[in-house]
């Protein structure tokens, strides 16, 4: 049962840029597509656009869109996604004792 659970957090999770967008907007909060553009200078608008929808779709992500001219649309995380901070504080907790990662001494 809990190997499906798993199975079903890294189905969420899977793709090279989701972790960058989550802490992105964890750190900044509200984010207009342009500003997650420039934050995350390596992803392409194509693999950016994909990474948002599917996170909007799995509920982590909440997506926001003015009626002006120019469009105007901003991201979020949806309260389950706020959820996940802690998760992913102690994820970067555990990457840092990676030995020669500055945590512990490399081996």
């Amino acid at each position: 049962m809990a190997a499906s659970g798993v199975e079903d957090v890294f189905q969420i999770l899977e793709g090279r840029w989701k972790m960058m967008i989550l802490f992105q907007l964890f750190a900044n909060g509200t984010m207009r597509f342009s500003e997650l553009e420039k934050a995350i200078p390596a992803v392409s608008q194509k693999m950016l656009i994909q990474q948002l929808r599917d996170l909007e779709n799995h509920g982590v992500v909440q997506r926001t869109v003015y009626p002006q001219v120019p469009p105007k649309v901003e991201y979020c995380l949806t309260e389950w996604g706020q959820a996940m901070c802690p998760a992913l504080d102690a994820l970067l907790e555990w990457a840092a004792l990676r030995p020669g990662a500055g945590g512990l001494p490399a081996t």
